[in-house]
C-alpha cells in the first residue's frame, strides 16, 4: 500500500504580509496542495493522509467545494483527513454537514475513531478537534483492533495545550504508522512515526525544506514492512544567511558578498540575514540597503566594533571610558558575556562623549 502524509497545510493563511512577495505566498500554498494531488496520479498513490490543519481556519463553504473538486481528480487515491486546532470543527461548523463525495474520508468525530479502507486492507484511526486547544493525551491509550489489516493513526498535536503525546508510548501501541500533524518542521521518531511537517515554510522562523512523506507498507500476517521518505517540495525556503565579516571589510564589500551568496541558493527563495564578526570601528552596515537584494525578510547586524582595548584603556584612563573597561576585565570572567559587554559599553560610551 503506497501512501503520501501531508500535515498543516494551512490554505488560506497569508505568509509574510506587507512584503512585495506576500500575495504570492498565499497562492503558493494553493499551488502546492494541487501539486500534491498531480503526485497522488503521477506516482498512482493509494492512500492521501491529511493530518490536520488543512485550513488556516474554518473554511467557508466555497473553500470547501473547491478542495472536494481538487479531490475528484485523484484517480486512484483516497483520502483520509482529520481537523486540527486552526481548522477544528466548532457547533458552526461547515465540516459538519459537507459532503465529500466519494473516496473522501473525514475522522471528524472528537473521540478516536476509524475507517476500514477494504480495498487496500487499511484501517485509518484518528479524532478531530473540536475546540481550539486540547490538553489531554488523547492518543497514548490508542491502539488497533484488527492485526491483520494495515493499521494507520493519523494524528494531530503534541505540545502542552494540543494534545500531548508521549511518543515512546505511542511506538509500541501496535500501529504500522503514526502520521503525525501540527509540529510544522518534519521529524521522524524511529522507523514507524513522524511529522510531515508544513507543506510550504508559513512564517520565518520556519527554516529548512518543507515537502510530504511518500510511504509504502508491505503486511502478511501480522508482519509488516514499511519504507518512508522525506520529500522536499516546497515553492520557497526560508533561508538564513551568515556573513561573517572580516578586518577592513566595507559595507560595499560585504553587500556583494550577500549578493552573491543570495543568487547561489537561489533567488526565489526567503532570506534571513545575520552579520556577524569584529568590523572596523568607523564602519557602518547599512541593513536597509541588503533588503533590496531580493526576498530579504529581515536583517540582523549582530558585528561588533574591534575596539583597541588596551589603546582606549590607556588614553581614558582618568575618565568614565577607563574606569569601565577596567571594571569589566576585572568584574567578568573572559568570554563571550564579558567581550560583548566591553563592545556594547564602549560603544555606547564613545557614542556619548563624541556626542558633547
Amino acid at each position: 500500500m503506497k501512501f503520501i502524509h501531508i500535515a498543516d497545510i494551512h490554505l488560506g493563511a497569508a505568509p509574510d504580509p506587507g512584503y512585495p512577495w506576500g500575495a504570492e505566498r498565499e497562492k503558493e500554498i494553493l499551488y502546492s496542495f494541487h501539486n500534491i494531488i498531480d503526485i497522488c496520479n503521477q506516482q498512482e498513490v493509494d492512500l492521501l493522509l491529511i493530518a490536520g490543519d488543512l485550513f488556516h481556519k474554518q473554511p467557508l463553504i466555497r473553500e470547501l467545494k473547491e478542495i472536494s473538486y481538487c479531490f475528484q481528480k485523484l484517480t486512484k487515491t483516497q483520502v483520509v483527513l482529520i481537523a486540527g486546532n486552526h481548522d477544528y470543527i466548532s457547533g458552526r461548523s461547515n465540516y459538519v454537514s459537507f459532503d465529500w463525495g466519494e473516496g473522501v474520508h473525514m475522522l471528524s468525530e472528537a473521540s478516536l475513531d476509524s475507517i476500514y479502507l477494504e480495498d487496500i486492507n487499511t484501517e485509518v484511526y484518528g479524532l478531530s478537534y473540536h475546540t481550539r486547544f486540547i490538553k489531554e493525551p488523547l492518543y497514548d491509550r490508542a491502539s488497533p483492533g484488527c492485526e491483520e489489516r494495515i493499521n494507520i493513526l493519523l494524528a494531530h498535536g503534541g505540545s502542552e495545550y494540543d494534545i500531548p503525546i508521549d511518543k515512546k508510548a505511542l511506538l509500541g501501541n501496535g500501529f504500522d504508522y503514526i502520521a503525525l500533524g501540527h509540529i510544522h518542521k518534519p521529524q521522524m521518531f524511529g522507523e514507524r512515526m513522524a511529522y510531515a511537517g508544513s507543506l510550504e515554510p508559513l512564517d520565518k522562523t520556519e527554516t529548512g525544506e518543507r515537502g510530504y512523506i511518500l510511504g509504502e507498507i508491505n503486511k502478511e500476517g501480522e508482519q509488516s514492512d514499511l519504507k518512508i521518505t522525506f520529500v522536499p517540495n516546497s515553492l520557497r525556503q526560508y533561508i538564513k544567511l551568515e556573513l561573517p565579516v572580516a578586518q577592513g571589510m566595507t559595507h560595499g564589500e560585504l553587500l556583494d558578498i550577500a549578493r552573491k551568496m543570495i543568487s547561489e541558493q537561489g533567488s526565489h527563495h526567503l532570506y534571513l540575514l545575520q552579520l556577524i564578526g569584529f568590523r572596523d570601528t568607523d564602519i557602518v552596515f547599512h541593513t536597509e540597503e541588503f533588503k533590496k537584494l531580493g526576498n530579504v525578510v529581515e536583517v540582523i547586524d549582530d558585528t561588533v566594533p574591534d575596539y583597541d582595548f588596551e589603546t582606549l584603556y590607556l588614553e581614558n584612563q582618568d575618565n568614565i571610558i577607563g574606569l569601565y573597561i577596567k571594571r569589566i576585565k576585572e568584574g567578568l570572567k573572559q568570554d563571550e558575556v564579558a567581550d560583548k559587554a566591553l563592545y556594547y559599553g564602549i560603544e555606547a560610551l564613545l557614542g556619548a562623549k563624541n556626542y558633547k
